[in-house]
């Protein structure tokens, strides 16, 4: 198996003094993966790397390490390079992008999402969000904001199964 260029994404660290996870440690744990020309995005805990393997051994491997070294569960996501580039060239909302970026999100589901997920989050757009999925992405316009939204993790997660949300998504 050839190696790679992948784009990992970490859930839920870092916010609010919650589950610290240090951009130099994380470097330090995914070398000791064997992972190669590794960096990492601000406090975000987005990390691209080169490695040999398969988007859920990643995953696994990364989650099992990050356990093991802070005493906390953090999901994590991998994408190859290629398919983050995919997603880096367009979102489902082009005027979005350019108007108000800030609030344009993209999630990523860990497995395919089911056929009727997009309708059941229709539900939640309360305050004027949009929402496309395509594929293993989930778009969100936060039109009005995302702090009145009932388009929460939680409600992606309820829906989905296991998700990260991505912003700044083409930064990195």
């Amino acid at each position: 198996m050839a190696t790679k260029r992948w784009v990992a994404l970490l859930r839920g660290i870092n916010v609010g003094g919650n589950k610290k996870v240090p951009m130099a440690q994380l470097r330090e744990l995914a070398a000791e993966l064997e992972w190669t020309e590794v960096a990492t995005y601000i406090q975000s805990g987005n990390v691209i790397f080169a490695a040999k393997g398969k988007p859920a051994t990643l995953e696994d491997e990364l989650e099992q390490a990050l356990q093991a070294h802070f005493g906390f569960t953090v999901p994590v996501l991998v994408r190859s390079a290629d398919e983050w580039l995919g997603y880096a060239k367009g979102s489902a909302f082009p005027a979005a992008e350019s108007e108000r970026p800030n609030l344009l999100h993209l999630a990523l589901s860990k497995s395919p999402p089911k056929a009727d997920a997009k309708k059941a989050l229709q539900q939640y757009c309360k305050a004027g969000e949009q929402v496309v999925v395509r594929g293993d992405a989930i778009w969100s316009d936060f039109v009005e904001g995302v702090g009145s939204s009932k388009l929460t993790p939680a409600v992606l997660d309820r829906v989905f199964g296991s998700t990260v949300t991505a912003r700044n998504w083409k930064s990195v």
